[in-house]
């Protein structure tokens, strides 16, 4: 039998330090890989207005002494706007933060640099940013982004290498590279297609592309056709990261060859997603402390459906880092930094909600962008001092330990099937489907060896071995009507139990059936108003006897129109399929809607889950595989 640790992220209610004294004891930390893990990894990232004055620089440390233990470390932004910085301005900034991380260390912590713009995110302060013969960073239609620019530029590499001396000379405790280097920049979108990139590319494939006969090539032709030019741009845009990291790499270990290196991400599907290569070649060949800091979005607490969402996203980008990366430190970010954005509280859970998902501690960038008094940042600072054991407790029990439950498919290829049949590629967007079904109470999973369940959305089919499809149909799948499609035109259908008859886009409800996966609510309505919120009611037909029925469709006379838009089916492989034609992804916050997906998943499972919320409550749950004779959720 094992054990089990609950860690339950509520703050607005009770205080956790009674919970704290009482297990602190007891916990060891989660696995081996972690023994590095002996408490969370918390820094502060402070703006230049807070380190170029000496005086609100001197306010900020007393700020920390007062509330000893909020923090570890402190990093030192190197600009507070978005495009490169000449190596001047750098090289003067470079001298003052010498100093400032001098005094961080006599004060008890760790410091170092967060070089904010490397290539540069977007078009700002473009009047006192880097000028010179470099290449900016171009999109598919020729369109440039002035204060972004092209990575695989030998002038930029120049200017690259230059950038990492100054400030790795600055002698720092560890470097920080920005999110800027990914290839999504306003106002442009997705690059870089500049002429050079475009040579590259015809050296790595043997086709030389325009710009428009590219756009062409993926966008038109057979599925075949397409995928293979999209999935060869995924790679080469590897290539182009990597090349990037091996030269800032040699750049820093040339000067201090133990320097600790750390990358900030998001979601990044069109860059290829390859943080496991990327990590390894930050590390160097002396096998380096690596630390990362995942992110993406959510700066204001008006919408807290963002912030599992951003959890999420997070645990994403976690489930592929390598076991020995593990200060990870997530993204917290209030930008542009007005206090009021979001309350103390939810940055809190923000903080503990992300290490639940994966990381082993945060990164706070919630101070101000101004040279002013730091007063009202105060009560945010005694919050998370009071809270600083809990994300103690959460990292030392949680650590790297694999995560278990229900996951939504993914791999380093999804990009390459957006917008497979229709549509421009570059604007496909993130190829993931919603994560609304974890909010109802079943367990989130980002890697598919611990998935017990697969969700599979449409397109994303494109981006799997045919041989690995039929896995995932051996095992618990639930798809939307369009996956079902795509997959019966693959030669699946054996396997899938329906096909989709038709749709319409108007004046749908769908009925509960007295299926017993929907138990006591047989003849339930859900009603997701088509006409407010656009979906298409997709009617189902079984292709097999065995196949059960779970909701039909009436109108709004209450007329049945269709006997089936979603139902189940258990095929020859021992696989069990879920396939639901009826906002497949949303609305699913009523009793008797998410009563009957816990249901289904359940059953999807052979009751193999770890876990999951049997109340009618909002909670999203993560729980971490069997471990030291224990189970840790945290909820």
């Amino acid at each position: 039998m094992y054990r089990l640790l609950i860690i339950a992220l509520v703050y607005m209610l009770v205080s956790c330090s009674n919970v704290i004294d009482n297990r602190n004891d007891s916990i060891k930390p989660a696995a081996l890989s972690d023994s590095k893990i002996e408490k969370a990894f918390i820094s502060f990232r402070v703006g230049v207005p807070i380190w170029a004055s000496e005086k609100r620089c001197d306010e900020l440390f007393d700020l920390f002494e007062k509330y000893k233990g909020v923090t570890d470390e402190v990093t030192f932004f190197t600009s507070g706007t978005h495009a490169p910085l000449p190596i001047d301005v750098i090289s003067q900034r470079a001298g003052i933060l010498k100093e400032r991380m001098s005094q961080a260390r006599k004060h008890g912590y760790k410091t170092g640099i967060n070089i904010l713009t490397t290539i540069g995110h977007h078009n700002e302060n473009l009047d006192n940013s880097l000028k010179g013969n470099y290449t900016f960073m171009t999109n598919i239609d020729g369109e440039v982004c002035n204060g972004s620019f092209c990575p695989n530029d030998e002038n930029m590499r120049e200017y690259i290498r230059t950038l990492y001396q100054v400030t790795t000379r600055a002698e720092p405790d560890y470097i920080w590279i920005d999110d800027d280097v990914r290839f999504g920049h306003m106002p442009i979108g997705q690059g870089c297609f500049c002429d050079n990139c475009l040579k590259i590319f015809k050296d790595e494939t043997g086709v030389a592309y325009t710009r428009e006969s590219l756009k062409k090539a993926m966008n038109e032709g057979t599925t075949e056709e397409k995928l293979k030019v999209r999935e060869a741009w995924l790679q080469h845009n590897r290539n182009t990261i990597s090349r990037l990291f091996r030269l800032i790499e040699k750049t820093v270990h040339d000067i201090n060859p133990v320097l600790p290196i750390g990358f900030m991400t998001g979601d990044r599907f069109f860059e290829g997603y390859d943080f496991g290569n990327w990590a390894k070649i930050l590390a160097g060949p002396n096998n380096v402390k690596v630390m990362w800091r995942p992110g993406g979005g959510y700066y204001n607490d008006i919408n807290t459906n963002e912030l599992a969402g951003k959890s999420h996203d997070i645990g994403r980008q976690v489930s592929v880092l390598p076991d020995d990366v593990v200060d990870i430190q997530s993204e917290i970010e209030c930008f542009p930094y007005q206090r009021l954005k979001k309350a103390a509280n939810i940055v809190s859970l923000e903080a503990c909600s992300h290490i639940a998902a994966g990381c082993t501690g945060a990164a706070f960038n919630v101070l101000t962008m101004y040279d002013e008094p730091l007063d009202e940042y105060e009560p945010l600072l005694e919050l998370l001092q009071k809270r600083r054991p809990f994300f103690d407790l959460l990292a030392l029990s949680l650590g790297r330990s694999d995560i278990s439950g229900i996951n939504t498919y993914w791999n380093k290829n999804s990009y390459a099937s957006g917008n497979i049949s229709d549509g421009s590629w570059i604007k496909a967007g993130n190829p993931v489907a919603s994560h609304e079904i974890y909010n109802i109470g079943l367990p989130a999973c980002y890697s598919a060896k611990n998935g017990k369940v697969t969700i599979l959305g449409k397109d994303n089919v494109f981006s799997v071995p045919k041989e690995e499809i039929a896995k995932l149909l051996s095992g618990g799948v639930y798809m939307d009507a369009e996956t079902l499609q795509q997959l019966n035109d693959m030669g699946f259908g054996d396997l899938t139990g329906f096909e989709v008859k038709n749709s319409v886009l108007i004046d749908r409800i769908e009925k509960f059936t007295d299926n017993p996966l929907n138990g006591k609510f047989a003849g339930r309505e859900r009603d997701n108003r088509q006409s407010f919120w656009k979906s298409p009611a997709y009617e189902l037909c079984k292709t097999n006897s065995k196949a059960q029925v779970l909701t039909s469709l009436i109108d709004y006379s209450g007329k049945e129109v269709s006997l089936c838009t979603m139902g189940v089916f258990e095929n020859k492989s021992g696989g069990r399929i879920c396939v639901s034609g009826y906002y497949p992804w949303t609305f699913m916050e009523n009793l008797s809607k998410s009563s009957q997906m816990k249901s289904v998943f359940r059953w999807l499972s052979k009751d193999s889950l770890p876990g999951y919320i049997e109340s009618f409550n909002r909670i999203n749950l993560w729980i971490r595989e069997p471990q030291n004779g224990r189970i840790v959720t945290a909820l």
